[in-house]
């Protein structure tokens, strides 16, 4: 995966803990923080697993002990296991119950929180994620942001306006209209107008890319060119 990543130029990372750093195996996770020393790549983030509210504050330390020693600065969480029309009061309360208190773990040891943008969760929706954030009331927990599935540029770009100031990462990719799997210049269009109002921000933003046609490797470096063309003369850093 390194290999992969290095060779395509591209100047982070986001590991996950569902196959390269398990959570608790600080072993592994010092093994790839010393490897991606070496090869001149930033570790952007550990993307777990961690499902606040099913899972609970007990379930967190081995989270963070991996993303301790993998040098990461954040960890990609989930807000739940539920959309947010679905949830009951409890499951919300939940969900806020433990993000706050991992938040609280994370921020002893200098590392910040982000949701998962996602459906399925408590943060499904711009309006959603607001209100979930606001609930949680910690300055350590932010968001991930990623188009959301079936809209158009349009109603995308509106989407990430609404959540724009509490926006810290970016999952690249392109799916239309659904979650058809294309080249990230088939919507090129909609990523210039991401990019641009990320710039707007003055902020930093770290660009990842998600997924790839095929979940091809060897699409990878074509992919990172085009982010990079993208990203041309934006402040933000792909990976």
């Amino acid at each position: 995966m390194l290999d992969v990543v290095a060779a395509a130029g591209l100047s982070c990372v986001e590991w996950g803990a569902d196959v390269h750093v398990p959570p608790g195996d600080r072993a592994t996770a010092t093994l790839v923080r010393a490897r991606c020393l070496d090869r001149g790549v930033r570790v952007a983030s550990y993307g777990s697993y961690f499902r606040a509210g099913p899972q609970g504050p007990e379930d967190f330390p081995d989270v963070l002990a991996s993303a301790v020693a993998l040098g990461a600065p954040r960890i990609r969480i989930w807000a739940g296991t539920v959309g947010s029309t679905a949830a009951t009061a409890e499951q919300r309360r939940a969900v806020v119950r433990a993000t706050r208190e991992a938040a609280r773990q994370a921020a002893d040891v200098g590392i910040e929180l982000g949701l998962e943008y996602h459906s399925g969760t408590l943060t499904d929706t711009a309006a959603s994620t607001l209100a979930l954030l606001d609930d949680v009331g910690h300055p350590g927990v932010r968001t991930y942001w990623q188009p959301p599935v079936g809209m158009t540029d349009e109603e995308t770009l509106d989407d990430l306006r609404q959540v724009l100031p509490l926006v810290d990462t970016v999952h690249v990719f392109s799916w239309w209209p659904r979650q058809e799997r294309l080249p990230l210049d088939a919507r090129g269009r909609l990523w210039r107008g991401v990019f641009a109002l990320l710039r707007g921000t003055g902020r930093h933003h770290d660009a990842l890319l998600e997924f790839v046609v095929d979940d091809d490797e060897a699409r990878v470096a074509v992919e990172a060119a085009a982010l990079t063309r993208l990203l041309a003369n934006e402040h933000l850093l792909g990976g």
